[in-house]
């Protein structure tokens, strides 16, 4: 059941929103380490934990969109104009596409590149698509480019954000602070 809109998020969703963030900055780093590794007994070491990393994203994200169709996001400042408005909203909805595209790419690519991916090193998952060494390289292409453009959206956010707290003076930033105090869901 959804439940109206505060002036504030939720601590569960603020958890979310900081944990997600921390994991998914962290794994497009590791991601852009472990390219650039030539293929050696290191690059396979950490290959599943950043692969780890990715399954979890995902699953935080599940959790995260759940938590966020049942309690909306606060109300935008009414001093943002109406374009303002619809490109947060479109810039919301895109980094959501991009949190699930991503380890699902991800996932995908090891299943076509024939690469088991075992969750934590304990939960065989299932490849979702059958061995195919062309569709292996396609769907790499795909994961390299869904993830650029996640960083790209992630820095207007993140613009968007200081632009808000700096330049308007309005609590957008405020909102989703640790340590602002908010309800206790």
């Amino acid at each position: 059941m959804s439940t109206p809109a505060s002036s504030h998020y939720t601590r569960t969703a603020i958890a979310l929103h900081w944990v997600g963030a921390a994991l998914i900055l962290a794994n497009l780093a590791f991601g852009l380490y472990l390219a650039g590794l030539p293929l050696s007994p290191a690059k396979l070491r950490y290959l599943p934990w950043h692969k780890w990393i990715g399954v979890t994203v995902l699953l935080l994200s599940a959790a995260r969109l759940a938590w966020r169709l049942g309690h909306p996001a606060p109300e935008l400042p009414p001093a943002m104009t109406a374009t303002e408005m619809r490109l947060a909203r479109l810039s919301h909805v895109l980094l959501y596409v991009l949190f699930f595209a991503s380890p699902l790419t991800g996932w995908l690519f090891s299943s076509a590149a024939g690469i088991k991916t075992v969750y934590l090193g304990l939960l065989p998952l299932p490849d979702l698509v059958p061995k195919d060494k062309a569709l292996a390289a396609v769907l790499r292409a795909a994961h390299k480019w869904i993830n650029y453009s996640m960083a790209a959206v992630i820095a207007v956010h993140v613009a968007a954000a200081l632009k808000h707290h700096f330049h308007d003076r309005d609590d957008v930033l405020r909102r989703m602070l640790v340590f602002k105090r908010g309800p206790a869901a």
